[in-house]
């Protein structure tokens, strides 16, 4: 197979890739050679059962909100018709756009104690007036669920549009409400892709580390920062960070342990809903929509806007362009290097037969599974080993200055980047060329195109459009990952997510709002590439 570049060197490839996931793996095992009594006793006696209360709470409470949230707003879009479901089915996928950590301090900023509504709530009523603690373990799960939900609602709603009309009809002839026909027929039938959105989105709660932030609510995201930087202990770092992957492995674990055999539903997709809701029904599901839609889209956008007029616009000045410019330099040169890997990487699955080929593909795509700050405190331990032991000697040996070129570089971060997102290049891609008939690539090699010129005027061609789709998806995801950046930038390298951290933690909300409203705009770039495939879809 010569398609991308000959075989022997072009699959070989794929080993590196997949050593770079396993490095950050390696390293974390690694890290527990040696660990530092006094830190861990002050851990223990003072975080320790905090951080996994925490985590635990936080965990169960967005696996439920999200559950409930995310298939009870699929079934109502999909299933039934109701004032405004055409518009709502597609404006209830727009909170993808909006970075957890932007809703957080959003909310924060508008119900704390000193926030506008509550200080117009205290002219109106007095001042005795005052809202439950928006800095609450119920805080941060309600703005996580509002995040995330819409992992569950697209998966929900694809799987409960694609059992068609004949299982519902058929448990509506013999008796079934459709409330009966929902818990023994649809609900069970479409739990493959329900647990799926769940541990997508518990995945990104345990990963997550702005928002928790913005809360002060703290968990292993934000003990592995604080050890990092208040103790300066990388190995204890790191040896939080493992605790937090086995958060995260059992999450995945779970899921895959809970959907058994069970395979989605695969009937001819329904083009109407089947239940008309009428009165005070129709009232309730179109309030509810529009409640989700406001609390987590809307009104977010809104105060953005009243924020960046009252103070962000001032901000727009060189140092703000060099922001976006850092911001855009990075997404781009990560898009790049992530999808021509995942480009590699589906050549090798779908032409390769060495087992050990496949089994390094696979490897290759568990980056996903691994939380920013992990990646970090990983990569960082390991690059700062391979540049005493091989980087340091190799450069005094050749006449060089004998510095360090991995730690605090542009390229640690660009491989965090690789490893992170590898998974959402890859799985375009590979969709993408499956739908390659092979009759294509057949006949033009019998017009005496082979190698080189067969990728380029054959398969690039076709994979273009999946190609630019999946750089879309990690330059926007690039442009919104916090942790990692955070902790591997360079110096002087701040990004539009850093600069939203940085005002958050100093309480200048009416600041973060520009960087804020950016990264909503181009999150909202991908969305409605999402929101249109849907519609064609169904």
């Amino acid at each position: 197979m010569s398609v991308l570049i000959s075989a022997r060197y072009g699959y070989g490839l794929v080993f590196p890739i997949a050593a770079l996931v396993l490095l950050p793996l390696t390293v974390l095992l690694l890290s527990w050679g040696h660990i530092d009594q006094e830190i861990w006793s002050h851990l223990w006696a003072t975080q320790m059962r905090k951080l996994l209360s925490n985590t635990l709470l936080l965990a169960l409470g967005v696996g439920f909100g999200v559950l409930l949230l995310g298939v009870s707003l699929a079934w109502l879009t999909s299933l039934c018709e109701f004032p405004g479901r055409r518009w709502l089915d597609w404006a209830l996928m727009l909170p993808f756009a909006v970075p957890s950590y932007v809703l957080a301090f959003v909310f924060v900023g508008l119900l704390d104690f000193a926030g506008p509504l509550q200080t117009l709530m205290r002219e109106w009523f007095g001042a005795g007036f005052r809202f439950p603690r928006v800095r609450s373990a119920g805080g941060v799960i309600l703005v996580l669920v509002l995040v995330f939900y819409p992992y569950v609602y697209l998966l929900a709603r694809s799987a409960f549009l694609a059992q068609g009309k004949g299982l519902m009809e058929a448990a509506r002839s013999l008796g079934q409400t459709p409330w009966q026909g929902f818990w023994k027929v649809a609900l069970p039938m479409a739990r493959p892709a329900i647990g799926a959105g769940v541990a997508l989105a518990l995945m990104e709660t345990l990963a997550d580390f702005g928002a928790v932030a913005v809360f002060n609510f703290d968990t292993f995201t934000t003990a592995i920062y604080k050890t990092w930087y208040g103790f300066f202990s990388l190995g204890t770092a790191a040896q939080l960070a493992s605790l937090l992957l086995l958060f995260v492995l059992l999450t995945l674990f779970g899921e895959r342990y809970a959907r058994g055999a069970l395979r989605a539903a695969n009937e001819r997709a329904r083009t109407a809903p089947l239940y008309r809701l009428h009165g005070w029904k129709a009232l309730a599901a179109s309030s509810g929509c529009l409640l989700v839609f406001a609390l987590a889209f809307v009104i977010p956008l809104l105060q953005l806007i009243a924020w960046f007029w009252q103070r962000g616009r001032l901000d727009l000045d060189e140092r703000y362009l060099g922001l976006i410019m850092h911001s855009l330099y990075l997404a781009a040169l990560a898009a790049l290097v992530t999808v021509a890997a995942a480009l590699l990487l589906a050549f090798a699955q779908r032409f390769s037969q060495k087992r050990s080929v496949q089994a390094a593909v696979g490897i290759a795509n568990l980056g996903y599974a691994l939380p920013g700050a992990v990646l970090a405190v990983s990569l960082m331990l390991g690059f700062s080993w391979l540049d005493q032991v091989l980087v340091i000697p190799l450069s005094k040996a050749l006449g060089g200055a004998g510095k360090p070129l991995l730690v605090g570089s542009l390229t640690a971060l660009i491989l965090a980047y690789l490893v992170r997102f590898m998974a959402a290049g890859f799985g375009t891609l590979e969709s993408a060329l499956a739908r390659i008939r092979p009759s294509l690539p057949e006949a033009a090699r019998s017009l005496g195109t082979s190698g080189t010129a067969l990728f380029l005027r054959v398969y690039l061609p076709l994979l273009l459009p999946a190609a630019l789709s999946a750089a879309l998806l990690v330059f926007v995801d690039v442009l919104k990952e916090m942790p990692a950046t955070l902790l591997l930038r360079p110096f002087g390298w701040d990004t539009l997510a850093v600069r939203i951290f940085e005002m958050t933690s100093e309480g200048e909300w009416s600041r973060a709002s520009l960087p804020a409203l950016t990264l909503v705009a181009v999150g909202l770039l991908p969305v409605i590439g999402l929101i249109r495939r849907s519609a064609k879809a169904h």
